[in-house]
């Protein structure tokens, strides 16, 4: 059996292990493990490719961003910042038609901007956001949908732990992913709040008939007191890395503290509290870690079989040209985004994809932004839809049923579908901030 077969074979299997319910990081070592064995015929090669897929694939500096980010993230959520934003983006907002909506759109960008976790500011906002909304009139669907939508903000404004797996898989700079997802981030919020406009205006059977736009008074110097963390914890991280005094790890490390440092401040990490933010933090990081030392396995086996070239030559030789690649990847990510979630996606099409980029000529940065896009619109895709599943949990309506929240999160996943075609058509959207 040749080397090229042996490489399908092991993707396919890994997909049929997937399908069948199997964790995505075994599927991926399994079928690594046995694809070079196949390939090399020892089991001691395979066994030492595993052994430095994890020691190099995190042993790196730059991989040390990802739990200073997740710890970061957690204790804001446990420090009450998120709902800071949306009480200041509601005074704000509040008065125009849907004002409620627009606002937890404007506060989940802030969260986003501070936190880069779509779990975070979906569990948050649930909490926050929901009850207010539908005291106000909003329809349970559209309410939830709201905030279903806007929290995969978090996977696109910086800092992104998503921008961040991409950059460390595709040896890109993190710093210029970060800068690169500021514009399509922004253009999606705006995009969001006028979607959430235009249905609470014209849309009242689904949006609702009874939307009021009644406003909660709260001084100028309550409004400034409440802003302060949010805009030191900005300054801090993006601030430090775009003025150039801060690595995105070290960024992360300086954020982490910052947020500690408010959290105490403001009595919200008692004992409790604490070990419960780091054990959250050890978990999520200890997960991805465990994925991103399958995916490098999966990698290099895909290398050892000449797939990604096999694919690349292929693809060269079609008549299908760049928009059909382009838009067979997006579809893929998005279809993928039905049973898997967000990191999984990444780990899995990236290393097969990003050489047959690269062999076009596409910019890096550029795919790396569409790529997460695509990403995020399969968290609002079922069956599987991660951010749906996680405001289902952190709902205190035991009556709510999934059906209720993809169909309030649809319209937000074709409002993301356009941007992505806008980022798609005008990459300089994108890539302009870095002098592309």
């Amino acid at each position: 059996m040749s080397d090229l077969m042996i490489g399908s074979l092991a993707l396919l299997g890994m997909v049929v292990f997937i399908y069948a319910g199997m964790h995505v990081a075994i599927a991926l070592a399994v079928c690594s493990f046995l694809g070079v064995f196949a390939i090399k015929g020892s089991t001691l090669i395979a066994g030492k490719m595993l052994a430095l897929a994890a020691s190099e694939s995190i042993d790196s500096y730059i991989f040390g961003v990802v739990p200073l980010f997740v710890l970061m993230g957690f204790v804001v959520s446990q420090a009450d910042i998120g709902r800071d934003a949306f009480d200041v983006a509601n005074r704000a907002l509040g008065r125009i038609k849907g004002g409620l909506g627009i606002a937890t759109v404007g506060a989940n960008a802030i969260f986003a901007a501070i936190t880069g976790i779509s779990i975070a500011s979906a569990a948050v906002f649930t909490r926050v956001a929901v009850p207010e909304m539908l005291r106000h009139g909003y329809s349970k669907r559209f309410a939830y949908g709201i905030v279903a939508g806007s929290s995969v903000l978090g996977m696109l404004i910086p800092p992104s732990l998503l921008l961040i797996l991409y950059g460390i898989l595709t040896e890109q700079s993190v710093g210029d992913l970060f800068l690169a997802g500021v514009v399509p981030g922004i253009i999606l919020a705006i995009a969001f709040g006028l979607g959430v406009y235009v249905m609470a205006r014209r849309w009242p059977a689904f949006a609702g008939d009874g939307i009021t736009e009644n406003v909660a008074p709260m001084s100028l110097g309550a409004m400034l007191g409440k802003s302060a963390p949010i805009v030191i914890l900005i300054a801090l991280v993006l601030g430090g890395i775009y003025g150039g005094f801060f690595t995105p790890t070290e960024a992360g490390g300086v954020g982490a503290l910052g947020a500690v440092i408010i959290g105490f401040a403001r009595r919200a990490l008692p004992p409790g509290k604490i070990w419960k933010v780091l054990a959250d933090t050890g978990q999520v990081t200890a997960a991805i870690c465990f994925l991103i030392i399958a995916a490098s396995m999966y990698s290099r086996m895909l290398s050892l079989s000449g797939l990604p070239e096999y694919i690349s030559m292929g693809i060269a030789a079609s008549d299908i040209g760049y928009w059909g690649v382009i838009i067979a990847y997006v579809v893929l990510i998005v279809a993928m985004g039905t049973i898997l979630d967000s990191s999984s996606i990444l780990l899995i099409v990236v290393p097969l994809f990003f050489p047959i980029m690269k062999m076009l000529g596409i910019d890096a940065i550029w795919f790396g932004i569409v790529t997460v896009i695509a990403v995020e619109i399969g968290l609002l895709t079922p069956p599987f839809g991660l951010s749906v599943y996680v405001i289902k949990s952190t709902s205190p309506d035991r009556t709510l049923k999934l059906g209720e929240i993809f169909l309030g999160a649809l319209p937000f996943a074709a409002i993301m579908a356009s941007v992505l075609i806008l980022i798609l058509v005008f990459p300089s959207l994108a890539v302009g901030v870095l002098g592309r």
